[in-house]
């Protein structure tokens, strides 16, 4: 028997920092996956291997433990965090591909790791519904980083766009949002864990100026998550430049991203910002007519992708 599951990466549209604080969060699914296969192991070891990643490694789920033998280690902690709490320590071969660039704040553990996931259920035959699969996903991504957001494996497990609400609430929104985006990303990658404490110690040495900073984004979320519901493409651009001239006040840009943030609306975008974390990592920008320009011009600088919201989640099938 072998399980393959596949479940797509993230971008965070509104709300990234401000989520933080308790106020509500909009991130979408994006049309670029990853697919692990599981199937019982050849040998009396649990294999690892990614042509895609370039590694290969082998792991003893039991004792936690890995032994690289190509490669770097990375998302492979993540899946080694799986295992451990989710299988029954058999060998088996896993196989894992995906078209999310690493460390690129578009949620490559989180998919990775929903997919892993999903796929360890169905291979043990374990029922399980979409919500406990987000949640035991956000279990293991807090586990191996310290501090994680829900939002990301609730993206990755249903798909869609999900509006996250203050009193942590989520509403997947029943929208048909299919205007093209281009992420544009740095080889600096963010360091989420840093750039959070960055910005609550700015809040600590400025706390009347940063939690107005704070509040506005929650008020700018909700009035995207409204231009989201009316298809309001020149709103939501608009409102993207406010959110990322808010985030540059917190401290998160960089020169790298600031760069492609002004280059795409120099080139017509009609909106653009950081999209996660910050300190390295990515921005996204909308791109209702001319993709091809926007993409070619950040593209002399920085990698790029093209890509839409996509309103499918994790899924998964089984061959006998």
């Amino acid at each position: 028997m072998e399980v393959i599951a596949s479940a797509p990466g993230k971008v965070i549209l509104f709300g990234e920092h401000s989520v933080v604080y308790g106020e509500p969060a909009i991130a979408g699914a994006v049309n670029k996956r990853a697919v692990v296969k599981i199937k019982k192991s050849p040998t009396d070891k649990t294999i690892l291997k990614s042509h895609d990643l370039n590694f290969e490694a082998e792991i003893n789920s039991k004792s936690k433990k890995y032994y690289l033998k190509k490669g770097k280690p990375g998302i492979i902690r993540y899946i080694l965090e799986a295992l451990y709490q989710h299988h029954d320590h058999s060998p088996i071969e896993i196989t894992l591909s995906s078209n999310i660039p690493i460390g690129s704040g578009l949620g490559s553990s989180a998919a990775v790791t929903v997919a892993t996931l999903a796929a360890l259920y169905k291979y043990h035959g374990k029922k399980f519904s979409r919500r406990t699969l987000a949640d035991d996903a956000h279990n293991i991504e807090e586990t191996v980083q310290g501090i994680a957001s829900p939002l990301d494996t609730l993206v990755c497990t249903n798909g869609g766009l999900i509006y996250l609400s203050r009193d942590r609430r989520f509403q997947r929104l029943k929208i048909n949002f299919h205007t093209p985006f281009v992420i544009g990303y740095t080889s600096k990658h963010g360091n989420t864990g840093k750039m959070v404490k960055d910005v609550r110690d700015l809040k600590e040495n400025n706390p009347g100026t940063v939690a107005l900073i704070i509040s506005s984004m929650g008020v700018l979320t909700n009035s995207g998550k409204y231009a989201l519901l009316n298809n309001d493409v020149n709103k939501i651009g608009e409102l993207m430049n406010i959110n990322h001239g808010l985030l540059d006040a917190l401290g998160v840009s960089t020169p790298e991203l600031s760069r492609m943030v002004y280059l795409a609306r120099k080139k017509g975008a009609i909106g653009a910002k950081i999209t996660g974390a910050g300190g390295g990592g990515s921005i996204i920008a909308l791109c209702p007519d001319n993709i091809d320009t926007v993409a070619s011009e950040i593209a002399k600088y920085e990698h790029i992708l093209k890509t839409k919201f996509t309103p499918k989640g994790v899924y998964f099938q089984v061959k006998q």
